[in-house]
């Protein structure tokens, strides 16, 4: 096998490397082989074949280079050592999301259904002020109830409704400051390109390390993580796209920043805001299932269930009451856009 060695005597560092503790690293099959037959030329390759300089290759020919394993276990070790400082810190911060996301779950599970339902349903018309969707969730949840599936749709609507509250919350006022501040939106965009690549399972591994399984902030922070980016990107990208020319006709009347701000830019960037928050709903949706690895409540349970255990009836019914809490949160979230768009040319 080609290696680095050549290229590290060259240099005149091959008492680096064997200082470095690998004197050429672990030997291959063909080499022992080679060793024990004497014929040490059967490791002289073509350069044609000589391999990647990754880590590993490179730790073959040069004992004090790092392989992969050293890095990845330095960075464990890294971590590991900043949790218990990071605990300190986030514990307390991070509370209220589990009460909050305990007692929502509770008040919607607790709650008779013959109250809970009717309330969905004023809440729906109340956003939508349309029969037609307001029917749509009437069937949608009758069908999770009727198929008994109803405690585990209320569990994950309870989650989705803290989850995205909470993304509003943060999302909203950092994207109208990333809209006001250029120096910050570029600070911002890398951090918000990570979050939305970031792999869905990526966001639990150190999650695990720094909290209890059994706490709901657990589940709750990756989700938040996971879903805010689209409210914060569409906040600033709505206010950055309102004409100028109002901009200018708002300062001709002697309105204050804060008076363009909420008289003038939030109105006109509204549907983009509802846009944002129609993904982030949805995007809450696709990581509660996820969450579910991690003791998150609700249908996702059932679909892990169905995979664990080759349950196809049970993964089947409860990934189509998940495609229906899908449909009827989208379609309440754009209803309420197209009447923001209604009242809007209606002005």
């Amino acid at each position: 096998m080609a290696t680095y060695d050549g290229l590290f005597n060259a240099l005149g560092l091959r008492d680096w490397c064997d200082a470095g503790g690998g004197g050429g690293g672990p030997m291959s099959m063909a080499d022992l082989m080679a060793r024990a037959s004497g014929n040490t030329a059967a490791q002289e390759v073509s350069w044609w074949d000589l391999p990647l300089p990754s880590l590993n290759n490179l730790h073959a020919a040069c004992g004090a280079i790092w392989q992969t394993r050293d890095l990845t276990l330095g960075l464990e070790r890294a971590f590991l050592s900043a949790r218990d400082a990071l605990r300190i810190v986030l514990d307390p911060a991070t509370q209220p999301l589990s009460w909050m996301l305990r007692q929502m779950i509770w008040l919607m599970v607790a709650t008779p259904w013959f109250i809970m339902l009717p309330v969905l349903l004023a809440v729906t018309w109340a956003v939508a002020r349309s029969w037609r969707v307001v029917g749509l969730v009437a069937v949608s949840l009758g069908f999770l109830a009727f198929v008994d599936h109803y405690t585990e749709a209320m569990q994950t609507l309870a989650i989705i409704f803290v989850c995205a509250f909470i993304c509003v919350l943060i999302g909203v006022p950092v994207g109208i400051a990333m809209s006001r501040s250029n120096t910050l939106r570029r600070i911002g965009t890398p951090v918000l390109d990570m979050l939305q690549t970031l792999p869905a399972f990526v966001y639990l591994i150190p999650l695990i390390f720094l909290f209890s399984v059994t706490e709901p902030k657990l589940y709750g922070i990756a989700i938040i993580l996971y879903a805010i980016v689209p409210v914060i990107r569409l906040t600033d990208l709505g206010i950055r796209l309102v004409d100028p020319d109002v901009i200018e006709a708002a300062d001709a009347f002697g309105m204050t920043r804060g008076q363009k701000l909420w008289r003038v830019q939030i109105p006109l960037a509204l549907p983009n805001i509802m846009a944002g928050v129609n993904q982030t709903i949805m995007m809450s949706l696709a990581m509660v299932v996820i969450a579910s690895l991690v003791s998150a409540p609700g249908l996702g349970v059932l679909v892990l269930r169905g995979i664990r255990n080759l349950e196809l009836g049970v993964g089947l019914v409860a990934g189509f009451g998940i495609v229906l809490l899908a449909i009827i949160l989208d379609r309440v979230t754009k209803a309420s856009l197209a009447r923001i768009d209604v009242s809007r040319d209606g002005r």
